[in-house]
């Protein structure tokens, strides 16, 4: 099973459209696709329709008390599954943090899952917090979408500077541009 993350510090870059559009392409080609939607705004959710809610929420997701194969829902494409957002998830970073060796928590979480997908994408949230480090850990590639400007990278700096001092299972980086405005200036010098 292929791990992806579409990940970045910064917000508004095209993480849910890069995630949403990839889990779709990868599913029309046949492979079977989990998308997790683990951004708590719940964009990727909403796409598919589906409500944003998991039974017993990050909570129990990460305590193991409710089951994460319980919380998937089938889409109305075949081959994609989406496990929804949920709004507690913005305290994730508290529920990793209860937890012995907090980043291998999602990675453990989708481990029996290898059987029955192909390939899962995780829709990151913004920022960079120990649900990162878990995802991180968790991805096989860390897929960046950066739009052309000064602070997409700068986070983006930082963020190669992040992964760099990671000792153990660095995910690959796989760094693009979106959002591109070809009528700015700043969009065509960068690119």
């Amino acid at each position: 099973m292929r791990v992806l993350a579409t990940y970045n510090i910064k917000g508004g870059v095209g993480k849910t459209s890069t995630a949403v559009n990839l889990a779709y392409l990868s599913a029309r080609d046949g492979a079977r696709t989990l998308l997790w939607d683990l951004d708590p705004q719940g964009a990727a959710s909403f796409i598919f329709r589906i409500k944003p809610r998991v039974k017993g929420g990050g909570k129990g997701l990460v305590r193991r008390k409710s089951s994460l194969e319980a919380a998937i829902k089938g889409t109305d494409f075949d081959d994609l599954d989406l496990l929804p957002a949920d709004f507690s998830y913005r305290n994730l970073d508290l529920l990793l943090d209860a937890r012995k060796k907090p980043i291998a928590v999602l990675r453990q979480l989708l481990r029996p899952l290898s059987e029955d997908y192909d390939t899962v994408v995780l829709d990151c949230p913004p920022g960079i917090s120990l649900v990162s480090e878990s995802v991180m850990y968790a991805a096989d590639t860390l897929l960046i979408p950066l739009i052309p400007a000064t602070l997409s990278l700068r986070t983006f700096d930082q963020l190669t500077d992040f992964v760099g001092g990671i000792d153990d299972r660095r995910p690959s980086l796989c760094a693009f541009f979106s959002m591109v405005d070809r009528r700015k200036k700043l969009h065509r010098d960068v690119v």
